[in-house]
């Protein structure tokens, strides 16, 4: 997926297009940019488990090339709210309204 890094603004009136509510659409961004902060934050941990060492001693630690190559990847990824911003506006974010449902 190839998303734009930098701030955009966007126009209120295309985000609130599918909610018909601006506060609820940021409100189900929001929620799932939390998501996908949750995912990535469980698989850069599930990665860097594999470098992480029993020994306490700080003279038996030692930089890893690939530990910091892991890091410096995540750290480059988009922020989750960009990439949520961006599965909002395409309509990949399915959503609905408690409220409907009664």
């Amino acid at each position: 997926m190839a998303i734009n890094p930098s701030i955009i603004t966007r126009d209120n009136k295309v985000l609130s297009e599918p909610t018909g509510n601006i506060y609820e659409s940021i409100a189900v961004i929001g929620k799932r940019a939390r998501q996908i902060s949750a995912q990535q934050k469980e698989e850069l941990n599930g990665k860097l488990a594999e470098f992480a060492s029993s020994v306490d001693n700080l003279e038996e630690i030692f930089e890893n090339r690939e530990q910091i190559e892991i890091s410096k990847f995540y750290e480059r990824m988009p922020k989750p709210s960009t990439v949520a911003v961006e599965e909002f506006l395409e309509g990949k974010v399915s959503f609905r309204k408690p409220e409907e449902e009664e």
